[in-house]
């Protein structure tokens, strides 16, 4: 392992799953005027499953973080301020399981409709 952590692969995955992929990901949804429900349904789940991997990652440079020479990297992963970096995935998960709770809630309704509009009650 090198001096300090800045330079793994796995900390440029950490800044590539917390902040270019989730931005892509918003701006594509926010530029859309129309959007299928698969569609919110697949970024939804993408966003969950890039929380997950940004955990992962997060404790996996931890401990590198313990291993290292660097004061630099125990300052930002090891102290209270890792605290504050999982701050990205639970945004990340939260706005994912929004967009499939939208979705389930919106396939749901539908189908009630549809239910009631084929069995009228007397």
């Amino acid at each position: 392992m090198g001096e300090t952590i800045f330079v793994e692969v796995k900390f440029w995955l950490l800044v590539i799953f917390s902040l270019l992929a989730p931005i892509l990901i918003y701006v594509g949804l926010l530029k859309k005027r129309a959007i299928s429900r698969p569609t919110v349904l697949f970024f939804g789940l993408l966003l969950v499953a890039l929380a997950g991997i940004d955990v992962y990652l997060m404790k996996s440079l931890e401990t590198l973080a313990r291993l290292s020479a660097s004061l630099a990297d125990d300052a930002i992963f090891v102290s209270e301020v890792s605290v504050a970096l999982y701050v990205f995935p639970i945004v990340l998960g939260g706005v994912g399981v929004n967009l499939i709770s939208h979705v389930l809630i919106t396939h749901l309704l539908r189908a009630e409709r549809q239910f009631d509009t084929e069995n009228p009650r007397s």
